[in-house]
């Protein structure tokens, strides 16, 4: 797993994305995380990029990410760079969760 971290100017941790090769077409990413202050800086886009690099040098073929209802912000984030949603969906913890899908 490889992850990726963006720094402020002053040495503090401000976004974060993990991601992996599941197989030698899959790329998955995990959870996003960037502080609210720097939401709409294009961070996040940056932070999916790096991600998105990584897993093509892998060389996958797709990436996919999970998410749930409540996180409708993301869902619009993914879906304006590429994402799908694939079909298929499972549970996690009683909530809904969604597969997006992005070919490479």
């Amino acid at each position: 797993m490889s992850i990726f971290v963006a720094i402020s100017a002053a040495g503090e941790i401000v976004g974060t994305i993990p991601c992996h090769t599941v197989s030698p077409d899959e790329g998955r990413l995990r959870g996003m995380a960037v502080r609210p202050e720097w939401q709409g800086t294009g961070l996040a886009a940056a932070l999916l990029h790096a991600a998105e690099t990584e897993l093509r040098n892998n060389p996958c073929k797709r990436i996919t990410r999970d998410t749930t209802d409540p996180l409708r912000r993301a869902v619009r984030f993914y879906e304006k760079r590429g994402f799908i949603k694939s079909g298929r969906e499972s549970d996690l913890f009683g909530m809904r969760l969604y597969e997006y899908v992005k070919p490479l």
